[in-house]
């Protein structure tokens, strides 16, 4: 295809957008050519919404976009913007909003209808080219859209009023102000017990997505009501990676939820047997059958549950679940050589295709294993002549049938041999999936999801010792700073949280590091309130996973940054994005809207209170304290009714209501090493570990609350080492001995909430 031919997306940066480089519409990108284009020619708009890893936003753009006769019907009639919803989480979040109060639906491809100033008046998602099933084809669309537009504008116009007017109202938290209780934490675990399938475990019924802050949130509830966590590390050797059973017991309501949970899902189709890795949800109640795409923050949210599930429960399975999902983000979504996480891996091959390259045939795997390999595979992952896909039924979804024990029995042979089959037949399935047609890694390299990676990487790695985690995290997190962070290492020294806040500032942080196509322009887009947010939250964990104090250094000037750019003096709480500096915001973006729901990555204004109650405990600036609880005040009278959506909205209001908990270790021997698995042993939200060597043990290394403490500790000068445990605002004597740590931290954890 020559240049000529291409449209005006050739020159977008998004492999979404280039992906629809060869079509017959005239494209335009979102931006203000687009609009002055429609006003002049007085044309509504056609807005697409999708990204590169939806299957239907493939199915859709090659039934319609492609066709000539559709095009036609598009360039005479409307101006036709396409959208990535993963560069532009902006304005998809706002037309999702106005979609869903005309139609009812929301999700990609979005596919909407505006005036010629961006006011939405009709839409909805994916459109087929032919009529049926009471539903019109998306020709009949086009023709009665563009007609409407242009006998009944005045309906229009009012309609399009209506719609804006409905989306300011859905954005508005203004009256919805309260106090911040941990009554909260309470209506979203009631929410999450009405809603929990006992039987297959997750919330609700078909399609079942995961949830993971509901989930983490949960988790921290057990870990902290139930078994204590010395009780468990007593039950093997001490240290964090003692735990070797689950002793929560199976009459635990909680207990329950969560290992149901997170044992269905694992075992589940929806978690790549193969390659290890879950995908994005599950179509089906019994987590069997997947949509097939795999997205990074799915990953790294579910990686941090696996790992608080093994804190809490002792369970192995969950500690090698976590290794896992590692060993798929290492070998498909990482750049090893700079560092950095890429965004997702797409479901299939073309709209032809639905997940073949993950699903089998039951001749496809006899023809790569043995006849005993292929035996116990196929009871293993219930691999029949009849499977589950509807567009080829003999393709199997793979998924644990049967567990070891009942295939031994089952064949004659012992678990030990079973065990050795199906470990061969995997890797051998694995190779030969290798050889089929992959489907498209998007290697672009977004800053918050990179920073919701580089969080998940290090908790992992504290917790399970994995040292190559760590340091791909931190070198993760070294080039987001370097290549997506414009501004100064750390703030001015002279002011306080309180007094940054009110000042505007330079710093900024972008929402792209990098993108997928290495021929694409690179174009800077502005950082979005998450990205802000879940930044200075990695650098926080990388400061508590090194003790390097630039990382503290950037966390607070990330958030100083987010706190002058988005923070809202007058109501409370943070807005997503900033207004267009000439004041002419495009589209809807001039609504002002402050996310609160998980939808599926963390709210921004719940994680930007969590970030800012954690700078408050390390620096005491009562700035970031008040600010933190004026977040989440501006919710608290409207939380409640988002059920488990708000989870994270209360997992930050344990950030600030429980009393911080602080074990620093100071030494670099074997003894140094003890105390630290004990102090890393138990999961809760209000803990942090830090290790020092003695020769960081200096107020010039040090945040603002240990550095008034820590370096005049009389114990340093013996150069042996031990552990400070702080609670609140009071520190205990320094402890050297590990079972002395243990208990005086579960007592300090039982007396924080």
């Amino acid at each position: 295809m020559t240049t000529a031919s291409l449209n005006s997306l050739a020159r977008a940066s998004s492999a979404y957008l280039r992906s629809a480089m060869h079509q017959p519409i005239q494209w335009h990108e979102w931006g203000p050519e687009a609009f002055a284009a429609a006003k002049r020619d007085n044309k509504p708009m056609l807005l697409d919404i999708g990204a590169v890893w939806c299957h239907w936003c493939h199915v859709m753009d090659r039934e319609s976009y492609d066709d000539p006769a559709i095009a036609a019907i598009v360039n005479e009639h409307f101006i036709a913007m396409k959208v990535d919803r993963d560069e532009r989480p902006d304005i998809d979040s706002r037309y999702q909003s106005a979609v869903q109060a005309v139609s009812g639906q929301g999700g990609w491809p979005l596919t909407a209808f505006l005036t010629p100033d961006g006011k939405p008046f009709y839409g909805g998602t994916y459109f087929p080219p032919s009529a049926g099933y009471g539903r019109p084809s998306f020709r009949q669309v086009l023709l009665s859209i563009a007609n409407a537009y242009k006998e009944k504008n005045g309906d229009v116009v009012e309609q399009a009023a209506m719609v804006e007017n409905a989306i300011a109202q859905s954005e508005s938290f203004a009256g919805k102000d309260g106090r911040v209780s941990a009554k909260i934490i309470d209506a979203i675990q009631t929410s999450a017990f009405r809603l929990f399938d006992p039987q297959h475990g997750g919330f609700g019924q078909s399609p079942k997505f995961p949830h993971p802050s509901a989930l983490d949130l949960l988790i921290e509830r057990y870990s902290r009501a139930g078994k204590n966590q010395a009780e468990l590390r007593s039950a093997g050797q001490p240290g964090a990676a003692a735990p070797t059973k689950d002793l929560g017991g199976s009459d635990d309501p909680l207990h329950n939820l969560i290992v149901i949970t997170l044992e269905q899902m694992a075992n589940g189709g929806v978690y790549d047997q193969l390659a290890g890795g879950f995908h994005r949800y599950s179509v089906d109640e019994r987590w069997v059958v997947p949509h097939f795409e795999k997205m990074c923050y799915d990953n790294s949210e579910l990686l941090k549950n696996y790992v608080h599930a093994y804190q809490a429960t002792g369970n192995e399975f969950f500690a090698s679940v976590a290794r896992d999902i590692i060993r798929w983000m290492d070998e498909w979504l990482s750049d090893r050589e700079r560092g950095g996480f890429y965004a997702s891996q797409d479901a299939d091959i073309n709209m032809d295709d639905d997940g073949d390259y993950f699903t089998w045939t039951l001749d496809e795997a006899r023809d790569v294993l043995t006849g005993d390999e292929a035996a116990v595979a196929a009871l293993h992952y219930d691999i029949n002549e009849v499977g589950e896909m509807h567009h080829n039924p003999a393709k199997n979804v793979l998924y644990v049938r049967a567990p070891v024990e009942e295939i031994a029995q089952r064949m004659k042979l012992s678990s030990e041999r079973v065990e050795e089959l199906l470990a061969s037949s995997k890797k051998k399935m694995y190779a030969a999936r290798l050889l089929r047609p992959t489907p498209y890694v998007d290697k672009t390299v977004y800053v918050g999801w990179n920073s919701l990676c580089i969080s998940a990487y290090l908790e992992a790695a504290k917790v399970l010792k994995l040292d190559d985690a760590r340091r791909f995290a931190l070198r993760s997190l070294d080039r987001v700073i370097a290549q997506a962070w414009k501004g100064h290492l750390a703030p001015p020294a002279e002011a306080g949280g309180g007094a940054r806040s009110t000042q505007a500032s330079p710093s900024s942080l972008l929402h792209v590091v990098s993108y997928s196509d290495p021929q694409a322009e690179h174009r800077e887009v502005a950082g979005l309130l998450e990205d802000y947010a879940f930044t200075a939250l990695a650098c926080l964990d990388a400061y508590e996973a090194t003790a390097d104090l630039s990382y503290f250094k950037f966390a607070q000037a990330i958030a100083d940054a987010m706190i002058a750019r988005f923070y809202d003096a007058t109501g409370g709480g943070l807005f997503d994005s900033e207004p267009a500096a000439d004041g002419k915001s495009l589209g809807v973006l001039a609504t002002r809207r402050k996310p609160l729901q998980d939808s599926p990555t963390p709210a921004g204004n719940p994680m930007a209170a969590i970030a800012l109650a954690r700078l408050h405990h390390y620096t005491g600036d009562a700035g970031y304290h008040d600010k933190a609880e004026q977040t989440l005040e501006a919710f608290a009278g409207v939380a409640e009714q988002f059920g488990i959506f708000a989870a994270t909205y209360g997992i930050a209001v344990a950030h600030l209501l429980d009393s911080p908990v602080q074990v620093v270790v100071v030494g670099e021997d074997e003894a140094a090493a003890d105390l630290l698995a004990e102090a890393v042993g138990p999961f809760a939200f209000n803990k942090t570990t830090l290790r020092l060597a003695g020769n960081q043990v200096a107020a010039a290394n040090l945040p603002p609350a240990l550095a008034a403490t820590l370096p005049s500790l009389p114990q340093l000068a013996s150069g042996k080492s031990f552990a400070v445990l702080c609670s609140g605002s009071a520190c205990q004597p320094p402890v050297s001995d590990a079972s002395e740590l243990r208990t005086a931290l579960q007592n300090a954890l039982s007396h924080s909430r």
